[in-house]
């Protein structure tokens, strides 16, 4: 879809992959609406982005709150007009053993990872198919594809907006609307605690800066690619751990060991 001139919807606008979009997004021209629960952060950012010369508009929710997504989504129309693309970009990260793992911390985590998104599509889907157009992406993870020791409930968090995604996109095919899932590997971002980044380090994962997502992100959307998977060797091994799962298994059974000491400390 062509970005300029698009009305853009990003949720966790503000944050560090979400951040480096919309600025991309705004040099290019298009019109934003995000969406962030931090007040001050979320209006500092907007103003840094008007600079551009587009409309820029900010819109305070907590995607936690049972009713905000449909209620983000109404506000957007009513100020923007329409939405033509919808990036669900927030999200948030559980790492440690899930032995360790509060209950309520799981339920949180679902709640923004999976349900938001997906209560903010299905609020938004009938004013895209009544103008017979529109494009949903979704931010997902590599370990959206191959599950993660250390990592478990966000990786099977990610593996449900994989799948919503796949399933959706079939169902709206010939609609005008498409649906785009983007799975990055670990990205240099504030979104990840210091243990995880010392673990990224020490086990030297590779890593990507946000501006480099970002620009993969908008790539695809410009392409109308149906799924895109960042990074190598990390998108032939879900393609191996699709088709040959046990080949895998050893590699990360040896990593969950390596990463035991971060995990323990992160759950402390």
């Amino acid at each position: 879809m062509k970005i300029s001139g698009s009305t853009i919807l990003i949720t966790g606008a503000s944050g560090g992959i979400g951040g480096a979009i919309a600025r991309e997004l705004a040099q290019r021209g298009a019109s934003l609406i995000l969406v962030n629960r931090d007040r001050d952060r979320l209006e500092a950012f907007a103003a840094e982005l008007r600079v551009w010369g587009g409309q820029v508009t900010p819109l305070i929710g907590d995607l936690a709150l049972p009713g905000e997504p449909a209620r983000l989504i109404q506000e957007a129309i009513d100020q923007a007009g329409a939405i033509d693309i919808l990036i669900n970009c927030a999200g948030v990260q559980n790492f440690g053993l899930f032995a360790h793992e509060a209950a309520a911390d799981t339920a949180t985590l679902f709640h923004i990872n999976t349900i938001a998104p997906i209560a903010l599509i299905n609020a938004v889907l009938p004013h895209m198919q009544q103008r017979g157009k529109g494009q949903i992406v979704n931010l997902g993870s590599i370990f959206g594809s191959i599950g993660f020791p250390c990592f478990a409930s966000y990786s099977a968090s990610k593996f449900a907006l994989r799948g919503f995604s796949e399933a959706l996109r079939r169902e709206l095919a010939g609609s005008g609307i498409s649906v785009t899932y983007v799975a990055p590997r670990f990205t240099r971002t504030a979104f990840n605690r210091s243990a995880v980044t010392r673990m990224a380090n020490a086990l030297k994962m590779n890593q990507d800066e946000p501006e480099s997502v970002a620009a993969s992100v908008i790539a695809t959307i410009e392409r109308d690619d149906r799924e895109r998977y960042l990074g190598w060797p990390e998108k032939l091994f879900v393609r191996i751990n699709s088709i040959l799962p046990r080949l895998v298994d050893p590699s990360l059974i040896r990593q969950a060991n390596l990463m035991r000491p971060f995990a323990t400390e992160s759950t402390r």
